[in-house]
């Protein structure tokens, strides 16, 4: 890998690869880590929550 040779988006695209292994290290880290089983569990059905009524504009 010749280093002088790379151009401003070479180094962007290093960074942005840095920064998201660093990143999907962290989700996973917290995602698997058993102390946050909790928390994560009484997320499960927020997608399937519709209690609520949701207005979209259409007339009826």
């Amino acid at each position: 890998m010749d280093v002088e040779s790379m151009t401003r988006d070479d180094w962007l695209g290093v960074f942005f690869a840095v920064f998201v292994f660093v990143a999907m290290i962290y989700v996973y880290f917290m995602v698997f880590r058993p102390a946050n089983k909790d928390k994560f569990e009484s997320w499960r059905g927020m997608a399937l929550d519709d209690e609520e009524l949701i207005n979209s504009g259409d007339k009826k």
